[in-house]
């Protein structure tokens, strides 16, 4: 142990000694009372830990199932043991995959409508937010805010026929169709996001810059956007999963059966799977790998972009 660990560890390992205020000689006698703190040694609480772990369990053992179907080889899938590990690991299941869904194609059309609805709900969400947190007294923004979160409450099904309907009459059943709708879907919970999180930034700010001349455009994207980072990357990262992962949206808007998605190309070859359940599960893996990946790097800023504008300050 080095000789700069040893003051901090006795420091831990004190035995701490505080006046008692009522001693055995009444209130106030000044008799010390002794009580030992150690660093580390909170009480665990067992049933948070145990949901915590049941929760966990949920999630990892399907995603286990997922990856180890996904590496068996045709006679492994049938065996009827799918928690047994692969062995030999075989990669046929992802080559066929690959080839069957035509995951280039779909890779890129998902790429796309993700990346546009993720863009397209940050800067539209940024600005109905900027403009209802600035202008809240008055009551056309304040109840246009209240109609958004109305939307909220809305699921697509219930309004999937008529979408259906209007985007083929105007040319938009294609992507594009589903990154407006996918935005539209989106923009409730954004700004009510946004607007949390600007009532937290303060008035002064925005006041200083007007002194200096800026406009009200300028104090937006020079000012008031890049503090906005933090939300920005919690709406991008809501936005992104929502659209990564759609099937019902895509596959009721696009017509055109080449131009799907990942998750309706999966659905529509899955009657070339047929009982190859390696192949299946490879392809399942493939789709959802980014966004897996995507949230790992990012799932920190999830709870701190929703925190920050939890409380004003």
């Amino acid at each position: 142990m080095t000789a700069l660990n040893q003051p901090a560890l006795a420091f831990e390992q004190a035995e701490l000694t505080v006046p008692d205020r009522q001693g055995a000689n009444g209130p106030g006698d000044g008799s010390p009372r002794r009580r030992f703190r150690r660093v580390g040694m909170e009480r665990v609480n067992w049933s948070t830990t145990t949901i915590l772990v049941l929760c966990s369990l949920t999630v990892l053992l399907p995603l286990y199932v997922t990856v180890s179907m996904a590496l068996k080889s045709g006679t492994q899938v049938v065996d009827g043991n799918a928690f047994s590990f692969p062995s030999p690991i075989s990669f046929d299941g992802f080559v066929q995959a690959w080839t069957l869904t035509k995951f280039p194609v779909g890779l890129a059309i998902s790429l796309l409508v993700t990346a546009g609805t993720v863009a397209a709900t940050i800067i539209l969400a940024a600005f109905a937010s900027y403009a209802i947190a600035r202008n809240w007294e008055r009551k056309l923004f304040r109840y246009s805010f209240f109609y958004l979160l109305a939307a909220m409450f809305i699921p697509f099904p219930v309004v999937a026929l008529p979408q259906i309907q209007l985007t083929g009459r105007v040319g938009l059943d294609n992507p594009a169709g589903v990154i407006i709708l996918a935005t539209m879907f989106q923009l409730s919970f954004s700004v009510l996001l946004f607007t949390a999180f600007l009532r937290s930034i303060p008035l002064e700010l925005e006041e200083s810059a007007r002194i200096d001349g800026a406009t009200t455009w300028q104090t937006f994207w020079q000012l008031i956007f890049p503090l906005l980072a933090p939300m920005s990357a919690t709406v991008g990262i809501f936005a992104f999963l929502y659209a990564w992962n759609d099937f019902m949206m895509p596959s009721l808007i696009i017509s055109d059966p080449t131009l799907q998605t990942l998750p309706v190309r999966q659905n529509l070859f899955q009657t070339q799977f047929s009982n190859n359940y390696n192949v299946a599960f490879a392809s399942y893996l493939m789709a959802m790998a980014p966004a897996i990946v995507a949230y790992l790097f990012t799932q920190r800023w999830v709870m701190a972009g929703v925190t920050q504008g939890a409380i004003k300050g």
